[in-house]
């Protein structure tokens, strides 16, 4: 299981609305079952990452929050990527799938070369 996933799903659901988010919503977005998302719920918890309450949900604690934080920072830029550069359709969910693979320093380095000048890194 990838905590990233989750964290970055609950952060940004929060975002869209209010915690606690349920393991339903989390899955929608996430593409996994409720039943799923309410155990990775659970780890979360078990890591102080996640305050969990069955049939409410879960919220971010600040630990979550800041770890949540960075996956999002590497998920907008693995999106932009996937959408400008490789015109994924499915971008979104590619990305979210990613940002905890994608180290920040990787991640970093891949926005400093988006933003690049088209000359620069090889385009017209």
């Amino acid at each position: 299981m990838s905590r990233s996933l989750y964290l970055l799903a609950l952060y940004i659901t929060e975002h869209e609305g209010s915690a606690p988010v349920s393991s339903g919503t989390v899955a929608e977005r996430t593409d996994r079952t409720a039943g799923t998302v309410t155990e990775a719920f659970h780890d979360l918890a078990a890591t102080k990452l996640v305050e969990y309450e069955p049939h409410e949900g879960a919220a971010l604690t600040d630990a979550g929050y800041d770890r949540a934080q960075q996956f999002h920072e590497t998920y907008v830029t693995l999106s932009w990527f996937f959408r400008d550069v490789l015109e994924l359709p499915e971008y979104e969910q590619e990305a979210m799938e990613m940002a905890g693979a994608v180290s920040p320093t990787v991640a970093r380095r891949l926005a400093a070369t988006l933003l690049e000048e088209p000359s620069q890194n090889g385009g017209e």
